[in-house]
């Protein structure tokens, strides 16, 4: 993954993002529910909303510098983003398949 292309970011922010995600839901949440530790939300959700957020940005530049890049792929990259293990399945089915050509 090369940070130089719009895929590459795209492919590495999504992943990341998928990763906070995870971390949000399994182990922020727990804790701030069985733990008493609200902060652990705060810390890793603003994270996560960031990182959402730069994702978002980051599609939409490539759709934008990619010729050939379809509003339905940003589409789908936004959906997955939005749905738990979304960006992994993302990745392996929308984003590698790219990285290959």
């Amino acid at each position: 993954m090369s940070l130089s292309t719009p895929l590459g970011r795209v492919r590495l922010l999504s992943l990341i993002e998928g990763w906070s995600f995870v971390v949000l839901l399994f182990v922020a949440m727990p804790l701030k529910y069985f733990a008493d530790q609200p902060m652990a939300v705060r810390i890793v959700g603003m994270a996560h909303g960031i990182l959402f957020l730069a994702l978002i940005a980051a599609a939409l530049q490539a759709q934008v510098e990619e010729d050939g890049w379809p509003l339905k792929r940003t589409a789908l990259i936004v959906l997955g983003a939005l749905l738990p293990f979304g960006p992994f399945v993302v990745e392996k089915r929308i984003l590698a398949p790219l990285a290959r050509t």
